[in-house]
Parts: structure tokens; sequence; C-alpha cells
């Protein structure tokens, strides 16, 4: 019956699109895609990475997901992290899921997204 995830879809609070560019569109380097004339009014911002979609919609009243979240598999956590270190990015490593390297981090808006690494 499904075929694949076409997009994950994140909360951010009114006015937060410029946020979520400099944290998704700058920091992270996902690519800003174009949203239909028919949802502009809705506010929020979209952003591509491979074939799959990240829509960070405007809610109101808003709350954070703290627990749900994203997971973004990357080639070089190590490398991923240090950059967001860098940036300004706190990170929060853990190390419960057996075959794997990854963290934690927040977005803008205290949105939960995970990193990971499989490892041999």
């Amino acid at each position: 019956m499904l075929k694949r995830i076409d997009h994950i879809q994140l909360a951010a609070p009114e006015g937060g699109e410029e946020k979520a560019r400099e944290f998704f569109g700058d920091i992270l380097s996902m690519e800003e895609v174009g949203k239909p004339d028919s949802l502009r009014k809705n506010g929020g911002v979209w952003f591509s990475l491979g074939v799959q979609q990240l829509h960070i919609g405007i809610e109101e009243p808003f709350t954070p997901a703290r627990k749900a979240h994203p997971a973004f598999e990357v080639d070089d956590l190590q490398e991923a992290v240090d950059t967001l270190e860098d940036r300004g990015v706190a990170v929060k490593k853990d190390d419960r899921l057996p075959g794997a390297e990854r963290c934690y981090i927040q977005d803008p808006f205290g949105n939960r997204i995970e990193l990971l690494q499989w490892v041999d």
C-alpha cells in the first residue's frame, strides 16, 4: 500500500521562516524548494534532501517536538558534529543504538533531530 516517505513536516512558530532557512539551509546544507502558490499563504518553508523533502510548517500555538523526530543518515558523524559545534549547535551524543553512532540536535525551535552513521 505505501510506496515511500515523500516528506516529513516539523512545526515552527509564526515568523520562523528565516531561522529555518539559516538552520536547515545554511547549517545543514539542505536545498530550499518552492512551495506551490496555493500553499504559500500558510507560511513555512520547504527543503529537499535527495528525493525526500522536509517541510517546516507554521503552527500556532506552537509546541516543539521533543521526542518525535526525523533521523538523517550522515557519511561522517564526527565531521558533522564538528561542523555543527563550530556553528554553535549543541550536540548530545547517544550510544544506545547497536551498530550506529548517533547524536541529537535541536532546530532553532526546539524540535529534536537525530543524526546517525551506521558502522560495521
